[in-house]
């Protein structure tokens, strides 16, 4: 038994010290839509950050060009899956790439049919990426956010 917990202990030794973090740490780099908006400047934040094949989105709402949300809570929902679909389209992906969704809503009660009606004309077939709802009590003077992860198909 000493042998064995000798042998492993050694083992685990060597592929300690042959670990090199920056070999072996995953590079990521930041996407911007073309467009992007004054959020990520104000509030110094990427759009999304790109990791091997996954693409991870920030929260996008529906903001305006200047940073502004749009009033209405259906255009702002639109909105903001328009501000997602530029996101992903700057990180080689689309909508029907995403595999997980988390939406923010400060009256769920009173905004989540809004939201599916808008979401369903999105994602209209199985399989539907899986999601993750919260009600929160503050989004920068937005009213919904979503945010996603994506894989990023491989070039043909």
């Amino acid at each position: 038994m000493l042998w064995f917990r000798r042998n492993v202990q050694q083992r685990w030794l060597e592929a300690f010290t042959s670990y090199e973090k920056e070999d072996d740490m995953a590079q990521f780099e930041a996407v911007f839509p073309a467009d992007r908006h004054n959020l990520y400047e104000t509030y110094r934040y990427s759009a999304a950050v790109r990791s091997d094949n996954l693409l991870f989105v920030s929260g996008q709402v529906g903001s305006r060009a200047d940073g502004s949300p749009e009033p209405d809570l259906e255009a702002q929902v639109r909105l903001a899956f328009a501000n997602l679909e530029a996101t992903l389209l700057a990180g080689g992906c689309g909508l029907d790439d995403i595999v997980d969704v988390t939406t923010f809503h400060t009256d769920p009660e009173i905004q989540f049919e809004t939201m599916l009606a808008v979401k369903d004309e999105i994602f209209k077939s199985a399989p539907y990426p899986n999601w993750t709802a919260l009600g929160v009590n503050w989004l920068a003077g937005f009213d919904f956010e979503i945010k996603v992860i994506a894989r990023v198909p491989d070039k043909a």
